[in-house]
């Protein structure tokens, strides 16, 4: 019998936008006396240019960095001495900067996200671009690099939609481009993208609607460079924007083999999906939790429990904005395993989702772990106000988050089917083989 809920979300939604074009949206949640202060910038990986590959991720640290009136590290230093957490993201669609303090400290958080926005330029330093270009290449060895399988969405990235496409490569970039950033093209960067129509101010918390549009205008009012900006109008004419035309599914097989020291063989599949939050990409990701999300999953059960061939599977969406979105699967041998087995038997399941889509017990296990997550994230604060300046950001319309769960609810088993057909097939896939270095596999 087909799952029905009966859960309703209603957060209140207040937006304004500022003569410079800041968008700025405040829900009231009087339920603590603390405020979530987030700001997304429409500005991630896809909108670098040859080049500039990993600036974005650079410049989120610059953002730390200094501005007129505050120091480098003072920003992080003196919004933790008041109680607050600190903290700051970049993704392919966007970056990110985010607080959660006491109510009495928005003022002085709302002060210093305004004074590094109007003047942050003006103020970078060959010092502060070559200490951050270092922490960000540290962290790409650290995370990417030197870790097994580190780098795996690097290769499937570039194999799914080809190193010249915006989704092309990841936000850690490449060590050639991270050392040509300089002062000047570090600012120009900022310039172009670091602007008030660029971005989206949400505040959720302790706080009224007047009184949070008082303090957003108080602070960021006379900040510079931005035109005019309403709700619903998204920023797709915007010069730095690149063109983001949807590819078809994949033709053919791209398929790439690496070796490295592994604890097992491992095989990864990605292929092309419909851009987030449309209902094809909803069903896409509804299929792919039923293949691979948790133990219930049939990747794990058939795979790992019956068949015993891996020693672990699994299955996801990514969800993208610029015509395309990815899904993946991945499966990781048994130690001293070749992978073939897992891999075959993986895509297996793969041709059997895409030929008969899941049972409605499936689908229904999906949707309920969908909206747990999803009422679980957005008990925070800090991750309602993230999915506010999405939703505002990337669709125009942050009221959407009261209609997401409906969105995804009304996705039915023909749907599913369907998207399974159409984005799903083994053929449009592309694949990632990992295999154990010989001296690794023999230890």
């Amino acid at each position: 019998m087909e799952y029905v809920p009966e859960s309703v979300i209603a957060y209140p939604i207040h937006t304004r936008s500022l003569p410079n074009g800041l968008r700025v949206v405040v829900s009231p949640d009087h339920s603590v006396p603390a405020v979530a202060v987030n700001l997304w910038y429409d500005v991630g990986s896809r909108n670098e240019r040859p080049g500039e590959r990993g600036w974005a991720h650079l410049f989120e640290h610059l953002m730390f960095s200094g501005s007129e009136h505050v120091a480098s590290g003072e920003h992080l230093n003196a919004l933790q001495a008041v109680g607050g957490i600190v903290n700051a993201t970049t993704w392919f669609d966007r970056t990110n900067y985010f607080e959660t303090l006491p109510v009495g400290a928005l003022e002085l958080a709302l002060w210093m996200e305004a004074d590094r926005l109007a003047t942050l330029p003006d103020h970078l330093t060959e010092a502060a671009v070559d200490t951050q270009r270092e922490v960000v290449k540290e962290e790409k060895r650290q995370r990417y690099d030197n870790v097994p399988y580190g780098d795996a969405m690097e290769h499937l990235v570039e194999l799914a939609f080809g190193p010249e496409h915006p989704y092309g490569h990841t936000t850690i970039g490449s060590m050639a481009d991270l050392d040509g950033a300089t002062v000047a093209g570090a600012a120009s960067f900022f310039r172009t993208h670091y602007r008030p129509d660029n971005a989206v101010l949400t505040l959720v918390g302790d706080i009224t609607p007047k009184e949070a549009f008082k303090k957003a205008e108080r602070a960021f009012g006379k900040v510079p460079g931005g035109a005019a900006r309403t709700f619903g109008a998204l920023n797709s004419s915007r010069p730095s924007s690149p063109a983001n035309p949807s590819v078809p599914p994949l033709a053919g097989t791209p398929t790439r083999k690496l070796s490295g020291r592994v604890p097992a063989a491992a095989t990864y599949f990605a292929w092309r999906l419909p851009p987030r939050d449309t209902p094809a990409f909803d069903a896409c990701d509804l299929a792919l939790a039923a293949l691979g999300a948790g133990q219930t999953s049939r990747l794990h059960q058939r795979l790992v429990r019956e068949q015993q061939v891996a020693a672990g599977a699994g299955a996801s969406a990514l969800p993208l904005i610029a015509g395309n979105s990815l899904g993946l699967v991945q499966v990781r041998s048994l130690p001293g395993d070749g992978g073939a087995a897992a891999a075959a038997a993986a895509l297996a399941e793969v041709e059997r989702l895409a030929e008969t889509g899941p049972t409605q017990a499936e689908l229904d296990r999906a949707k309920i772990q969908f909206e747990r997550e999803w009422l679980t994230q957005l008990s925070r604060f800090d991750a309602r106000a993230d999915t506010i300046s999405a939703f505002a950001v990337l669709h125009g319309d942050p009221e959407r988050i009261n209609r997401r769960l409906d969105e995804v609810r009304s996705i039915n088993l023909d749907d599913v089917a369907r998207a399974c057909a159409t984005y799903l097939q083994p053929a449009q896939r592309a694949q990632l083989d990992y295999s154990q270095e010989a001296d690794h596999a023999e230890g």
